[in-house]
């Protein structure tokens, strides 16, 4: 059975397991974004904050996807929850490190002139510079979304959901009829979709950045 043929028999199956792929991964891209911008927004201001969110955030790259899944199965078992805490944690440094970028970038004529007409400091942060920070913000949460397209083929490891259980199961059976098939699959499915997802953040930052602030 060539790839086209496994591909068509099992093509229900298949489909289910991308869309928990990439449901999982926009999720979890979700999650961190909203974690990542509000410790950007509290530390931004200070170089030493700064500084130690973008440590701490690095340090759970250092961190083997296998080790850290593996270190959380004990706690909270099998399935989704050992998969999502690795993708949210992962996920962290590109969205934190770019709101603080992003943040810290904003010219302080902008939101003095924002004061100056009598802004409150809530108001000059959500209406001016997050706005101005939103292209980098979102270039964050695109390194992201790509980083968790690969590493959560490794959640299938825990049980978790998405084409990864394709790409295991072929290593696994390395040799069987459809070994082959089965880990194609899932490598290619996934690149796939990453290049979907890249292009519908090309899409949200052509809708949602002004032309003259894009990055």
């Amino acid at each position: 059975m060539n790839l086209f043929e496994y591909v068509a028999d099992r093509w229900s199956r298949l489909g289910l397991q991308a869309w928990l792929h990439v449901s999982a991964v926009v999720q979890c891209t979700i999650i961190a974004a909203v974690i990542g911008v509000l410790i950007g927004v509290a530390v931004y201001r200070s170089p030493i904050g700064s500084a130690l969110a973008t440590a701490l955030a690095s340090t759970v790259l250092t961190i083997p996807s296998f080790a850290l899944i593996g270190l959380l199965i004990p706690v909270v078992g099998l399935g989704v929850a050992p998969s999502v805490i690795p993708l949210v944690l992962y996920a962290l440094l590109p969205i934190v490190r770019n709101t603080i970028v992003g943040l810290s970038g904003v010219d302080p004529a902008v939101t003095d002139a924002a004061k100056g007409i009598g802004m409150s400091r809530f108001g000059v942060l959500t209406r001016v510079e997050l706005r101005l920070a939103w292209p980098a913000i979102l270039a964050g949460m695109r390194v992201a979304t790509q980083m968790l397209m690969g590493i959560a083929v490794i959640a299938a490891y825990a049980k978790g959901p998405g084409l990864g259980s394709e790409v295991f199961a072929g290593l696994t059976n390395a040799g069987s009829t459809n070994s082959m098939n089965q880990a194609l699959t899932g490598t290619i499915g996934v690149v796939v979709l990453a290049l979907i997802l890249d292009g519908i953040y090309v899409l949200i930052s052509r809708f949602t950045v002004p032309r003259g602030v894009r990055v």
